[in-house]
Parts: structure tokens; C-alpha cells; sequence
């Protein structure tokens, strides 16, 4: 029955049901962060010699030629979508919208010194994200119904970026990171099956391509070095699988977007 499927167009109602829920979903992740940012300041603080001299931490760290660390990031994913012509599948399709939700990433750090201040970094990583698709169908009988479609991955990222840095200023430097990733889904369902309107998923290749860029700055603790970072992800080949459901007709491409803030731990 059309009433017994999901959807309902209080979509602001359910919104904020779907934000409150992600939210607290990463309440636990965010809780585990602060008391390391307090930690982080008072280390920060501590760099500071007698009378408020500074003293430069870890002043060889740039000399060395690998080094590894690991990293913790937030992230929220979005699709670029791009809808086919109203002729190619009809006019059912009263309207669609994508909706970004939260997430996170856990990784490791392999960095490459080419120069005091050009790296190559590998960050293979775990990364935890969420969409929502919302469509609204003419339906004869009822006027128009509403779906609400949930987008899980679980992706296996290898990032491969270029880092350019900044000179130290004391314990501090900037930079500007360059390069692009490949992803594995893990939990791709591009072999399910399709039958009830309610039941079906989007489909998704299970292979990404994507470009990053992005920035952030480094700090220099005594004993290892901290980084915050802030990038874009833009999908390259458009991930949608279209298996000829009334969810998959009328959309041309799907292709991913992300924005990631990253906490880097190096020694």
C-alpha cells in the first residue's frame, strides 16, 4: 500500500530527527576529542622556556626522511547529483534532493620528505559516510508520495597527496595539500535485490575516484607533531548503478562530495 511506504514531505520534522540522531551517533567521538585539545594547549603552553623564551621542539623532525603517525577525522558526504531530461523518463518525478550527514575517518600517516618543505604523503583510511536522497512522485490517486533513501559506505580510502609547507615560525607552519584518492565500499549493495518500492536501495559502484585539496597547519609539540587540517573531496566517475527502478531512472550521475576535517598525530 502507497500509505505503508517511507516517506512523509514533514521533511523538516524528519530532518531534524536525522541530524539529532547522527549527533548523537558522534557525541561520543567529539567527547573523546576535547580532553585531547586541553592536553594539546597545556603541551603547547609548555613549549615555552623560562622568562618566555621559546624553545623550538623536535627541531630535527625536518631532517628525518619517512616518518608515521596516525589520524582522526570528521566528515560530512553529499552527492553531486544531476537528473536526466523530463523526457527521458517521464514526468513521475516531481522533485529530489540530497541531504549531507556527519561521519568520520580513521587512517594512518606515511609521509615522504622530498624537501625541507615538500612531502608525499599516503593516508590509507577508514571512512565512515552517510546521504540522504529524498523524492517526491506523482501519484494519481494520492497526488504525491514521498521516499526517503539512506546512502551508507564504508570506504577503504588511499589517498595519495602532495603537501607544500611553509618555514617553521617557532612551533608552527602552514601548508596546502594537493593530490586524490581511490576507495573500495565495503558495504556496497550492488548486487542486492530489487522488489519492493520501500525495500530498494540506491545502488552504488563499489570503486571511487575522487580529487582532494585542501590546507591546514602543523604544530610542534615536544614530543610528537599535531596538525589540523580542512580538505574538499570531489568524486571523478559517477558512482550510480542505474538497475532501471523508479529511484535510479530518472538520475544521470551521482558522484561524491566531502569535506573533512582531520586531526593528525606524527612523531
Amino acid at each position: 500500500m502507497v500509505h505503508n511506504r517511507l516517506t512523509i514531505r514533514n521533511s523538516t520534522y524528519g530532518s531534524v530527527l536525522n541530524f539529532v540522531a547522527h549527533t548523537m551517533r558522534l557525541n561520543r567521538f567529539f567527547r573523546t576529542l576535547l580532553p585531547l585539545f586541553f592536553l594539546l594547549a597545556s603541551l603547547g603552553s609548555s613549549a615555552q622556556g623560562v622568562k618566555g623564551i621559546k624553545v623550538k621542539n623536535m627541531p630535527n623532525f625536518d631532517q628525518r626522511r619517512f616518518h608515521f603517525g596516525f589520524l582522526l577525522s570528521y566528515n560530512t558526504s553529499d552527492f553531486y547529483t544531476r537528473l536526466k531530461p523530463t523526457s527521458a523518463f517521464g514526468d513521475s518525478l516531481l522533485e529530489m534532493q540530497h541531504q549531507k550527514q556527519p561521519g568520520f575517518n580513521l587512517g594512518i600517516v606515511a609521509s615522504l620528505n622530498m624537501t625541507k618543505n615538500l612531502s608525499l604523503r599516503f593516508l590509507p583510511t577508514l571512512s565512515f559516510q552517510d546521504r540522504i536522497l529524498q523524492y517526491e512522485f506523482r501519484d494519481p490517486d494520492l497526488g504525491s508520495v514521498y521516499f526517503q533513501k539512506q546512502v551508507e559506505s564504508t570506504y577503504l580510502e588511499f589517498p595519495l597527496l602532495v603537501k607544500l609547507r611553509s618555514d617553521r615560525i617557532n612551533n608552527f607552519a602552514a601548508y596546502l595539500i594537493a593530490g586524490g584518492h581511490f576507495g573500495i565500499d565495503m558495504a556496497s549493495q550492488k548486487d542486492v535485490n530489487q522488489d519492493l518500492d520501500d525495500e530498494i536501495v540506491i545502488k552504488l559502484k563499489k570503486n571511487d575516484y575522487a580529487a582532494e585539496v585542501g590546507g591546514g597547519f602543523d604544530m610542534f609539540l615536544p614530543y610528537f607533531k599535531f596538525g589540523i587540517e580542512l580538505k574538499t573531496g570531489i568524486g571523478i566517475q559517477n558512482l550510480l548503478i542505474d538497475d532501471d527502478t523508479r529511484f535510479s531512472r530518472p538520475v544521470q550521475s551521482l558522484r561524491s562530495k566531502v569535506w573533512v576535517l582531520t586531526f593528525t598525530f606524527e612523531g
